[in-house]
């Protein structure tokens, strides 16, 4: 569509303004996470992008050195049990302020994300997902976002059938000034999470 054209200069434009703006706190983040649990920095996680190529999706790292390899074997509530227990005490507070996904802002850059989409997932999800949803594949007409429609009006906790619904709605209906109500949307959670993770370690000490 031609509106994609637009979507994806505005991407551009945002994307690249939000990281000259927030490099030093990326360097503050980075330092904190090499002085308390070492390297690497950087979480890759394969990720299912438009028609479905595989890409790297970058977040900080906020699991303890090689989590990966210990909780490979383990899926659903228990995969979430033992990867609460592999956070690191810095990236609890990453995680609640969502500052662990500010590197997907290069992912944005690349060409591998858009601000605004459904959320990417990973290649063996998204086969299952798509075995038992017929519809699922229609997720991968666009880039898949940093937020999304679904989840700025649903918890992690819905199934994935709900938020594809969310997801769908977005995607026929995209526009620029759906994508900016979205990225508003975004901004204020995330503001909010921040200032509450901020008070939170305030309070306790």
């Amino acid at each position: 569509r031609r509106v994609d054209v637009a979507l994806r200069g505005l991407d551009l434009l945002i994307a690249g303004f939000w990281l000259l703006l927030l490099l030093p706190a990326l360097v503050v983040v980075a330092v904190a996470i090499l002085l308390t649990s070492g390297s690497p920095l950087l979480y890759r996680g394969r990720r299912v992008g438009r028609h479905g190529r595989i890409f790297d999706m970058y977040k900080f790292r906020t699991l303890a050195p090689d989590a990966e390899s210990r909780l490979g074997p383990y899926y659903g509530e228990e995969l979430s049990r033992r990867t609460e227990e592999e956070v690191t005490g810095l990236g609890r507070g990453l995680r609640a302020a969502q500052l662990d996904e500010i590197p997907q802002l290069w992912n944005v850059l690349r060409g591998d994300m858009s601000l605004v989409g459904p959320r990417p997932i990973r290649p063996t999800f998204f086969e299952q997902l798509a075995h038992d949803i017929p519809q699922y594949w229609q997720r991968l007409v666009v880039r898949p976002g940093l937020s999304g429609f679904a989840q700025t009006r649903m918890g992690r906790e819905e199934a994935w059938a709900e938020k594809l619904a969310h997801d769908l709605e977005y995607i026929a209906d995209r526009s620029v000034g759906l994508y900016l109500r979205v990225v508003a949307a975004t901004a204020w959670r995330v503001l909010r999470l921040s200032f509450k993770a901020m008070w939170g370690l305030a309070f306790r000490r």
